[in-house]
């Protein structure tokens, strides 16, 4: 753990502003009652905190301990025992596997909370923008600090891993880096093609005796399919810069490609076998659609 003469260092945190803190102790500690019931009606908002606090006593518990913190925000001694203390509130968020997301959007609270009450209670501008900067400083100090057990987490994984076990996976690290540029390239070659298609298609709807319904039709299909492959770009330049992979588009694009042939068959009587096929295929694919949306909808939450 960093030592914390050196974070209060490096967050420029001053002993004048651990006293402003410490003035402030008697008018937050009065609001404490309302800073955990407020607290406690943000974090429900997650959908998933009652996985962590399963029962009463585990809830009753939880609040003393924050409502705790809370008030030794601005208790003005913020030695190394603080810190450490911090540093053991964070092992234990990484023990029962709390998404550190959740601990940040908590101290978005924590924040707005405070801050709101100093606004309220403003009389000297002075002494005001003192108070804001040393309540921001303190609050990521300690935001800081409980976050950085996580980190240290996946550090100690990382390191605990054998010499050819951290080749392999920087090996696969590399490769899976070429190969999502070189999907890239290949959907760049799709979309190339897709608009190929569209434009053929307009050619022929001027040039063929295809007639004019089907003409439109095969149009409308081609330029679906365009559609789908340009959105599957855009999900894959997101997926490099870092977020999930977007099976939905794939699903999307073929779905595509079947309702092209399904607007180019309506028109044959000859084809009503495949028609059904295809229809059942791409029902089978709506449903995996909604599945993966589900799924991810449910993550967020």
């Amino acid at each position: 753990m960093q030592q914390y003469t050196t974070l209060k260092s490096d967050y420029k945190f001053t002993k004048e502003e651990a006293l402003i803190l410490q003035s402030l102790h008697p008018r937050m500690e009065k609001l404490a009652d309302e800073f955990i019931d407020g607290f406690y009606d943000y974090i429900w908002g997650f959908g998933k905190t009652a996985q962590f606090l399963k029962n009463k006593e585990i809830i009753a518990h939880h609040r003393e301990k924050i409502k705790a913190w809370y008030i030794n925000l601005f208790c003005g001694n913020y030695d190394i025992s603080y810190f450490v203390h911090l540093y053991k509130i964070g092992e234990i968020h990484v023990k029962i596997g709390l998404p550190t997301h959740y601990v940040n959007s908590a101290f978005t609270f924590v924040r707005t909370f405070i801050l709101k009450n100093i606004e309220e209670n403003f009389n000297n501008k002075e002494q005001h923008v003192k108070e804001i900067k040393a309540v921001e400083k303190m609050i990521d100090m300690n935001l800081d600090v409980l976050t950085s057990s996580y980190r240290e987490e996946e550090l100690s994984k990382f390191l605990s891993l054998s010499k050819v076990e951290k080749t392999i996976l920087s090996g696969l690290k590399k490769f899976n880096s070429y190969v999502n540029f070189f999907l890239a390239g290949a959907l760049a070659l799709v979309a190339f093609f897709a608009i190929s298609l569209f434009v053929y298609d307009i050619y022929l709807l001027f040039v063929s005796d295809m007639g004019i319904e089907k003409g439109i039709l095969t149009v409308l299909g081609s330029l679906l399919v365009l559609w789908a492959a340009i959105e599957l770009i855009h999900e894959e330049i997101q997926h490099l810069q870092g977020k999930g992979f977007a099976i939905g588009a794939f699903i999307m694009l073929a779905m595509a490609a079947l309702i092209r042939k399904v607007l180019i068959y309506s028109l044959s009587s000859e084809k009503a076998e495949e028609l059904l096929i295809i229809g059942a295929v791409i029902v089978g694919l709506a449903v995996a659609y909604w599945l993966v949306g589900a799924n991810k909808r449910t993550t967020i939450d």
